[in-house]
């Protein structure tokens, strides 16, 4: 396509895992003396919003609108990401505070744009909090074009299932990022967005391009999708839908940092669908958008005016 659409009016309802991620950056100038690993001095602390967050994050600054829906627990950094996510007007962040569970943290150690170590702090939400959110979800939903449920496997879409029902029934396009073995629970959406070694972990090897459709295209008829999208890094993304494959080259220069990269493709797919685009414009964009973000060091967002620069360089 030759222009992008217009993004103001997209109202994209984000469901999922949220997380804090914080990024010590510093220097590594020695070896520990009390074992074999780098001595990490740091001198900048960075946090940004993460998980299902990093999604909302990405639609806002496409310049749609985002409705957040999640949990988090009644600590310090639940009011960290909660204040990121008030720092943004085009963001309405619908966070239910569980004082049972900690917010989930990823920490991430940084020397020379190289990461060193990253470290994990979570637990799973009650079932009382989930039910309130399936509440919200309810609520919600006359309100959006466009509902993203960001499963990061943390336990925040115990009610998937139930969700792309009530979505679809309502005639709401549904776009899900997996997680995990369990396919059969995402039966019915609209859009399904593994990476490859998703898909591998799910459907297994194959052996050339024509193994890989016919896999593809098996698993998006078991599940009832209309689409399937694999994103295959270096390889660029191929969609499936009834009868068609669609394949997209990369549009990637230098690989920086791959981390959120899914976040940044379903939020593009999710605004573009939510501006009257079809499906094979939108990973069009999308893979542009998954360009570009991957140039940049941690969990990063690309601003529409990014895309439509790189169109105009690259076409």
């Amino acid at each position: 396509m030759s222009t992008l659409p217009s993004f103001e009016g997209a109202r994209v309802l984000v469901v999922g895992d949220v997380m804090l991620d914080r990024y010590w950056f510093g220097d590594v100038h020695r070896i520990s003396p009390e074992a074999p690993v780098p001595v990490l001095k740091v001198n900048r602390v960075d946090e940004r919003p993460g998980g299902a967050a990093n999604v909302a994050r990405n639609i806002a600054a496409l310049g749609a609108q985002a409705t957040l829906l999640s949990v988090v627990g009644n600590d310090e950094a639940g009011a960290c990401l909660e204040k990121l996510l008030g720092e943004h007007d085009n963001i309405t962040a619908l966070l239910h505070r569980d004082s049972s569970i900690s917010t989930i943290i990823k920490l991430r150690a940084v020397a020379r744009h190289q990461q060193l170590l990253r470290i994990d702090f979570e637990t799973p939400p009650s079932h009382e909090v989930l039910h309130a959110a399936l509440a919200d979800f309810r609520s919600q939903l006359p309100l959006a074009d466009v509902v993203i449920l960001s499963d990061y496997g943390k336990g925040g879409l115990a009610h998937i299932a139930q969700m792309i029902r009530l979505a679809r029934d309502a005639g709401k396009p549904v776009l899900v990022d997996p997680k995990g073995e369990d396919y059969a629970r995402y039966r019915g959406a609209t859009l399904l967005t593994p990476n490859r070694s998703e898909f591998r972990e799910v459907a297994g090897g194959w052996r050339d391009e024509a193994e890989l459709n016919s896999k593809a295209q098996h698993l998006r008829t078991e599940l009832q999708l209309d689409a399937l999208l694999i994103t295959r890094s270096e390889d660029g993304m191929s969609l499936y839908r009834s009868g068609d494959v669609q394949h997209e080259a990369t549009h990637t220069r230098e690989v920086f940092d791959v981390s959120g990269a899914g976040d940044t493709v379903i939020a593009t797919l999710a605004v573009m669908l939510a501006s009257g685009a079809d499906m094979v414009d939108a990973m069009h964009i999308a893979n542009r958008a998954a360009g570009i973000v991957v140039g940049k060091l941690g969990t990063a967002v690309v601003s529409r005016d990014e895309i439509i620069q790189n169109m105009q360089r690259q076409d």
